[in-house]
């Protein structure tokens, strides 16, 4: 990846913390069976949709959520980034200035699209406008977001056009 290796917090989350056995128990303790799944080969899961629903609707319990998940997700960070230290790396955080994350970076990037076009997309993906509206309402402005970042990739023209931003950044970091 143009010479940065990528950690992807999302990904970690979906599919290292919502299976770790602790974490499971947690959910189960304080929602219920509503929020766990049973998977194709019989194991237990997260209903993701279902969680969303709980937690999106009722800050104190997305405050929950994030405390019960966001120290895993440090941790595997930390593991991680210490299987080579010397590597240049990308850390996607969904949440970075909202957690006071961004002191752990050299170096800040915001994707950023217009708040229409992240519900058009969020909705693409499945999640019911009314969820989606809630997920963004709970974020940093996107305005905050940009004055925040180091740099700014906008992300409403055609793949090949963000591509084209991000080799330009990639370029100018290698210099730096």
């Amino acid at each position: 990846m143009r010479g940065f290796k990528r950690i992807d917090s999302d990904q970690l989350v979906r599919e290292r913390v919502l299976t770790d056995p602790a974490v499971l128990a947690a959910l189960r303790a304080r929602f219920g069976d509503e929020v766990l799944a049973m998977g194709p080969a019989g194991d237990v899961g997260v209903n993701r949709p279902a969680l969303a629903k709980r937690v999106f609707g009722d800050d104190a319990e997305r405050l929950w959520l994030e405390d019960l998940t966001h120290p895993r997700v440090f941790a595997l960070w930390q593991e991680i980034l210490a299987t080579d230290p010397t590597a240049r790396w990308v850390v996607e955080v969904p949440l970075l200035f909202e957690k006071g994350l961004e002191n752990w970076f050299d170096f800040t990037v915001c994707v950023a699209c217009a708040p229409d076009q992240q519900l058009v997309r969020l909705e693409q993906r499945g999640l019911p406008r009314v969820l989606a509206g809630q997920r963004i309402s709970k974020q940093l402005p996107l305005a905050r977001k940009i004055e925040l970042s180091d740099f700014v990739l906008w992300n409403e023209g055609t793949p090949a056009f963000l591509e084209a931003q991000v080799d330009r950044l990639a370029d100018a970091l290698a210099v730096a």
